[in-house]
């Protein structure tokens, strides 16, 4: 019989995380770690994609560290596009948080909950630093699980004075119609169609799960921000060529966007774009390493993809918190 004592770790589930970390505190914590992620002080490898065969399913694993203080965790994730129509979340799995001094484990967190919490918050750390100022007509495409998360993130950062929403599936947009008025005293406009929605906007984010673009470069407004959520694989994109090829474009991870965004990969291999084309990482903006706007006709994108130091940061943040207020429940492994 072994000696050695268990290692007893936290359980933190979806409700859980939410308390344990308001949006605003996971903003300022996004743009600690995306400098942190710049400046080299993080170990995040590319995500690794196993698709689930003759399917849309797809199973990753994203380890990764933080210094200053040391973080380590990894996440393993299940994205089920199909799961919406059974009430369930698309994205499911575990975020593990260990312990840099011995590797034991310290907690077990929900993986969607910090997903939809970490994801916005990024976003937002991001469109307040590119954003023109006084930006506020905010238009989302996608009415899913990432489409009120992102409301709740932008009007943290933003005077919104108008919110449209479109969505291929209308019954959603009028869901999150009746959801965002909790968190916006703003109208929510339901369009007929993206290029309705996006008519006029100043801000733009796209949360679809759509492989194929719901956005034209056409139909953008000078001074626009875009944030680019949804498509997380190289074989998927949310906007088209032309859209890429006309504005400024800004990434989370300079080496994950190269191999995993498909919106410019497709750019890149079209020769509308070269590897120049992105302008640099969210971090180095913010660090002031790498020149944001320049004036507010420019178009500007940030491509979201995501990463480890997001999620460990985000979860470590919740686990500090969930301990300190006694949250969540305490196992042996």
């Amino acid at each position: 019989m072994s000696s050695e004592r268990p290692a007893s770790f936290r359980i933190l589930n979806g409700t859980t995380v939410r308390a344990a970390l308001p949006m605003q505190e996971c903003v300022d914590l996004m743009v600690e770690t995306m400098m942190a992620v710049s400046q080299g002080r993080s170990q995040i490898p590319l995500r690794t994609v196993m698709p689930v065969p003759e399917s849309a399913k797809l199973m990753g694993v994203m380890p990764g560290y933080l210094a200053e203080p040391e973080r380590l965790g990894a996440k393993l994730v299940c994205v089920f596009p199909e799961n919406s129509t059974r009430g369930l979340s698309s994205h499911t799995g575990v975020v593990l948080l260990f312990d840099p001094d011995t590797g034991q484990i310290q907690a077990l967190l929900d993986a969607a909950a910090i997903t939809a919490l970490r994801t916005p918050a990024a976003t937002a750390a991001a469109s307040k630093i590119l954003a023109r100022e006084g930006a506020g007509d905010l238009a989302i495409l996608g009415a899913g699980e990432q489409a009120l998360g992102h409301l709740e993130a932008m009007v943290l950062v933003h005077e919104v004075k108008r919110i449209r929403i479109w969505s291929r599936n209308r019954a959603k947009a009028e869901h999150f119609s009746c959801i965002a008025q909790l968190l916006s005293p703003v109208p929510i406009e339901i369009c007929a169609s993206a290029k309705e929605a996006v008519n006029g906007a100043d801000l733009v984010c796209t949360t679809t799960a759509s492989a194929e673009p719901v956005l034209e470069g056409d139909w953008i407004s000078p001074g626009t921000h875009i944030n680019l959520v949804g498509a997380s694989v190289a074989t998927s994109r949310e906007i088209d060529v032309e859209g890429v090829r006309i504005a400024k474009f800004y990434v989370d991870s300079r080496p994950s966007a190269m191999a995993q965004a498909g919106e410019f990969k497709c750019a890149l291999d079209a020769g509308a774009v070269d590897s120049d084309h992105i302008v640099g990482e969210i971090g180095e903006v913010h660090l002031g390493r790498c020149t944001g706007r320049t004036s507010n006709n420019e178009i500007t994108i940030y491509k979201s993809l995501g990463n480890a130091a997001q999620d460990v940061a985000t979860a470590h943040a919740v686990y500090v918190a969930a301990c300190r207020n006694g949250l969540g429940t305490t196992a042996d492994l």
